[in-house]
C-alpha cells in the first residue's frame, strides 16, 4: 500500500493544505474548510483505488463535505469497469480532516494541518461524531501510563519513564471549561500546561517525537480526530488511548444527539455494544498496514505552514508508516505554470 499510494496520498494533503492556506488569516473558517475538502476530494478521485471514507466531515448522505460512507478513487467512478482490473484493485478505508484546526487557519494561529490516515478495508475504527477522552504519551511510556489513572499518577509514571522531573513535563490540554479540574490537577502535581484552542491531532503526534517539548496530551476532544491521532501514534510506537464520551452533560456542546440515551442507542446501532470501552492505538487503527499523512497549513511544532511565492508554493508534509517503520518529512515546491522564479525560502 505504501509503495503504491504513498506519493499520491502526500499530494492529497498537500493540495488540501494549499487550498486552505489561501484563506489563512481571513476569518473565514467555513470557507477554509470547504476549499480543503474539495481539493482533497478532487485529488483522491484521481488515484487508482476504491476508497471509502470511514471518518469524515459528516454522517449524512447529503453532507456537503467528505461524508462518512462516501466512496472515492478512480475505481468508484461511473466508468470504473473500463479502467479498473478487479485483480489489482486496492480497497482502503480513509479517515480525513481536510483542515484540522479551522479556527487556527482562519485566525492565522499555529498548528492547523490537512491530515488523513489510511489502512486496508476494515483497518480503521469507524468512530461516531462524538467526543473522546484521550491520553497520548511518548513511546517510552507506552503501556505504562493509563487513561484510567489520575493525571497525578500518570505524571509520576511519565517522570520515571522519561527520566525527567515532573516540573520539566509539559502536558497539552484543550482550553475548555470541562478541563478546569484537570488543568488544576496537572499544575498542582507540578507539571506545566500548554493550553490549545483547537487542533489536538498535532499535539498528540508531537508526543511521539522527542524534542517537541510535548510529553502528554490529556483531556476530551473530538472522537474522529482521535482515530487519526491513534493511527499516527501506532506507526510511531507511541502511547494512545481513547474512550468515547456519549453523555452531552460532560461536554455540554457539540455532540450529535440530544440525550445520553439516544447516543447510547446510536452506538448500539453502529455495533458498539460496550460504550465505555477504552481503545488502544492498535484497536483504533487495527489494520495490518497503516499510513498517516499531514501537511502543515499554518506553522506548527512538527511542520512549517504553506509558504507562497510568486512562482508557486512550498509545503512540508509528515508521512508515517508502520509498514516501512519510517517518519518522513517531505519538503515540496509546487511550481506554477511558467514560473518567473522558484523560491527556496
Amino acid at each position: 500500500m505504501e509503495s503504491t499510494l504513498g506519493l499520491e496520498i502526500i499530494e492529497v494533503v498537500e493540495q488540501a493544505a494549499i487550498a486552505s492556506a489561501r484563506w489563512m488569516g481571513k476569518g473565514e473558517k467555513d470557507i477554509a474548510d470547504e476549499v480543503a475538502v474539495e481539493a482533497m476530494r478532487e485529488r483522491m478521485n484521481k488515484i487508482h483505488m476504491r476508497g471509502k471514507i470511514v471518518i469524515g466531515e459528516g454522517e449524512r448522505d447529503d453532507a456537503p463535505m467528505l461524508y462518512i460512507g462516501e466512496e472515492v478513487g478512480v475505481c468508484t467512478q461511473p466508468n470504473a469497469d473500463e479502467v479498473c482490473n478487479p485483480d489489482e484493485l486496492i480497497e482502503i478505508d480513509i479517515a480525513v480532516d481536510p483542515c484540522e484546526g479551522t479556527n487556527l487557519c482562519a485566525y492565522g494561529q499555529p498548528g492547523s494541518m490537512a491530515v488523513l490516515a489510511i489502512s486496508e478495508k476494515g483497518g480503521l475504527f469507524a468512530a461516531p461524531d462524538f467526543y473522546m477522552n484521550k491520553l497520548a504519551a511518548p513511546p517510552a511510556a507506552k503501556g505504562k501510563v493509563d487513561i484510567t489513572k489520575s493525571a497525578t499518577e500518570n505524571l509520576k509514571i511519565l517522570s520515571e519513564c522519561l527520566d525527567r522531573a515532573i516540573d520539566e513535563l509539559v502536558v497539552v490540554v484543550m482550553k475548555r471549561s470541562r478541563h478546569d479540574d484537570l488543568i488544576k490537577e496537572i499544575r498542582d502535581a507540578g507539571a506545566r500546561v500548554r493550553l490549545i484552542s483547537d487542533g489536538d491531532v498535532s499535539a498528540a503526534i508531537s508526543c511521539g517525537f522527542s524534542g517537541t517539548n510535548t510529553h502528554a496530551l490529556m483531556g476530551i476532544g473530538a472522537a474522529p480526530e482521535g482515530v487519526i491521532s491513534a493511527a499516527a501514534m501506532r506507526c510511531l510506537g507511541g502511547h494512545f488511548q481513547g474512550q468515547l464520551i456519549y453523555d452531552p452533560a460532560i461536554v455540554k456542546t457539540g455532540l450529535i444527539g440530544e440525550s445520553k440515551e439516544a447516543n447510547l442507542a446510536r452506538l448500539n446501532e453502529m455495533g458498539i455494544t460496550d460504550p465505555d470501552k477504552i481503545y488502544s492505538a492498535e484497536e483504533l487503527a487495527c489494520g495490518e498496514t497503516v499510513l498517516f499523512a499531514g501537511c502543515g497549513i499554518t506553522p506548527g511544532l512538527l511542520m512549517n505552514g504553506v509558504r507562497f511565492f510568486k512562482g508557486g508554493a512550498r509545503t512540508q508534509t509528515l508521512v508515517i508508516s508502520n509498514q516501512s517503520k519510517t517518519a518522513r518529512f517531505v519538503d515540496t515546491i509546487h511550481m506554477a505554470e511558467n514560473p518567473s522564479y522558484v523560491s527556496l525560502k
